[in-house]
């Protein structure tokens, strides 16, 4: 797969006999400065979670970094969705996806580090059905020369998964803000793609300032359960004070109908073309559709997240 600063391989690890993903990082082509980019680095090596992605190892080469993690054959939630569940998941899935992403966000918080980017393309699956968090590629940890720091002001994510206040700017932000993402995030898998992502980025930002938060109340929505929409509407809730953390999120009665590992294979791997022919078979499709100038805005930022996931 390859992004604006950074490409993905799937190569064989000769010293551990696996086949493993390689993201190479272009130094020259990327807008975070080396520090940034080793932290990330750093950041992946030192996670140790089943639902977060941890880097083998990384090196530089020349203007490049190359972070060695393990290769998740399944691809992004994303990437599933828009090959075969164009219209979303059902809600069963939909919990087993998002209880293993808040385990993973409750870890995160409780090492000081905001993700800032939850998405159904940074929900990755593996080939037993596990799933994980990854792309630390614009993360922050909160904890620096041991003090905690009370807010970010940074402006980064994908903006149809921002929240207001990095929005803002006013009065920086913590992890609350990937709280709300986690909320967008629930109405893409449901969906099949995240609220507003029709529209051009400016006009996300303002939508999400000037709008109600968006939620599962739409005549499409009846089959989805009372818990389903009471989860989402905690977490898009404007004031981040008010929003719950994962680990309370996590003791919610939606989550009781989360499944195995097992669960996902059935019902997501199972009978799937493999990563590598639905990425060329998507890449060909908006090659398409680009070479025709028929594709709208929203549909362009849809591919930008495929096109960056892994493979």
């Amino acid at each position: 797969g390859q992004g604006v600063s950074a490409i993905v391989y799937r190569a064989l690890c000769r010293p551990l006999g696996e086949t493993v993903a390689v993201k190479v990082l272009d130094f020259e082509r990327t807008n975070s400065n080396l520090n940034n980019i080793m932290r990330e680095a750093q950041t992946m090596i030192l996670i140790d979670h089943p639902n977060v992605v941890k880097a083998i190892c990384s090196f530089a080469n020349n203007q490049t970094l190359w972070v060695v993690m393990p290769y998740m054959a399944g691809g992004s939630c994303l990437h599933i969705m828009k090959s075969v569940y164009p219209d979303g998941f059902e809600e069963a899935v939909i919990a087993t996806l998002l209880r293993e992403v808040l385990r993973g966000l409750e870890y995160l918080h409780h090492h000081g580090h905001i993700h800032r980017d939850v998405k159904a393309g940074n929900i990755l699956v593996d080939s037993r059905g596990g799933v994980k968090l990854g792309d630390f590629g614009v993360s922050a940890c909160l904890f620096e020369s041991g003090d905690r720091q009370r807010a970010r002001n940074t402006f980064v994510g994908t903006p149809c998964w921002m929240a207001p206040e990095v929005m803002e700017q006013l009065h920086g932000y913590d992890f609350k803000a990937d709280i709300w993402s986690f909320g967008i995030t629930a109405l893409e898998l449901a969906h099949g793609h995240a609220p507003f992502s029709k529209y051009p980025p400016m006009k996300v930002l303002l939508m999400t300032l000037q709008n109600a938060p968006p939620g599962l109340d739409y005549e499409r929505d009846k089959k989805f359960s009372r818990h389903f929409k009471q989860m989402v509407a905690m977490c898009l809730v404007k004031e981040p004070s008010k929003r719950p953390t994962a680990t309370k999120l996590l003791k919610q009665s939606f989550f009781k109908q989360a499944r195995s590992h097992d669960y996902i294979v059935r019902k997501l791997l199972e009978g799937l073309p493999g990563l590598g022919a639905r990425y060329q078979a998507l890449k060909e499709k908006d090659e398409h559709l680009l070479a025709q100038k028929k594709m709208p805005d929203g549909r362009k930022e849809e591919i930008s997240q495929v096109l960056i996931l892994n493979l």
